[in-house]
C-alpha cells in the first residue's frame, strides 16, 4: 500500500464513521478542539512568561 491508499482509506472510514455515529463524530470533533484550545492555551501562558 502507498500514501494514496492509505489516505483514501482513511477519508471512506472518517465518512462511514460519521454516516454511522454522527454523535461520536461530534464528541470526538469537540474534543479534538478543546485539546487544541487548551495547548493554545498553554503556549500563551508560557511565551508570555518568558522575561
Amino acid at each position: 500500500m502507498n500514501k494514496k491508499h492509505l489516505k483514501i482509506i482513511a477519508i471512506a472510514f472518517a465518512v462511514w464513521y460519521v454516516i454511522t455515529r454522527p454523535e461520536g463524530a461530534a464528541n470526538l470533533v469537540n474534543s479534538t478542539l478543546g485539546g487544541l484550545g487548551g495547548a493554545a492555551e498553554s503556549m500563551s501562558q508560557f511565551v508570555s512568561a518568558i522575561p
